[in-house]
């Protein structure tokens, strides 16, 4: 039995592999034998982590182990939901995506800007076993303590796991731990320091800090 041809734009298992389907070329009139159901070549591009942009040509119908996603539909709408039964939905989907995530297949070295030693991975690998992440990084001066706890960071917002971070640091650090998590990590954070409490209570006043 020939396996169903899939569309383009579907999601396919080629090889034991995720690929998006970019193109469909069926056979050409009069090259398919009599009695023979036409072949297509079909034009794939990889979706993994790892193998971004890269292409692969098969011939579909003779391809073993292909694997076809269907296509999944949003419902029709008829209402708004109430913001908690969307805030449940949303939480769900961000659960469900974290439970079907590989601990193994690693994120964050794939999407910072820095060359990583093996040994900066430990602490990453280590906090995708725990239920809570609770780590303490204590490794020599020089040995890259901010690098291991920006993968940390960056590996648990690509998984949906926090929210909101904090980072708790000397003044004269403040800076440089801005712009290493800017630079090596794409993180974005914010400075609050005694003087920008003070331009918050102000602005806003002293209830603000506790309930903004």
């Amino acid at each position: 039995m020939l396996n169903q041809t899939p569309e383009t734009g579907q999601l396919v298992i080629v090889r034991k592999r995720p690929f998006v389907v970019t193109e469909i070329l069926p056979s050409a009139p009069g090259m398919t034998p009599t009695g023979i159901a036409p072949r297509h070549l079909i034009k794939l591009s990889s979706v993994e982590d790892d193998g971004l942009g890269e292409e692969l040509q098969v011939i579909w119908e003779i391809e073993p182990g292909t694997t076809v996603h269907e296509r999944s539909t949003l419902p029709e709408p008829h209402s708004f939901d109430h913001p908690k039964r969307l805030q449940a939905f949303l939480d769900a989907v961000c659960w469900g995506a974290i439970s079907q995530a590989d601990d193994r297949a690693l994120q964050s070295p794939f999407r910072s800007g820095i060359e990583i030693d093996d040994y900066q991975l430990d602490p990453v690998v280590r906090a995708l076993s725990m239920p809570r992440v609770n780590l303490l990084i204590a490794d020599d001066v020089g040995l890259g303590k901010t690098i291991e706890a920006g993968l940390v960071v960056q590996e648990m917002v690509l998984r949906h796991r926090v929210r909101s971070v904090l980072i708790v640091c000397p003044s004269s650090l403040q800076i440089q731990w801005q712009e290493e998590m800017r630079d090596k990590f794409g993180l974005e954070f914010r400075i609050i320091d005694s003087e920008t409490i003070s331009q918050l209570r102000r602005k806003r006043g002293i209830t603000s800090l506790t309930h903004g």
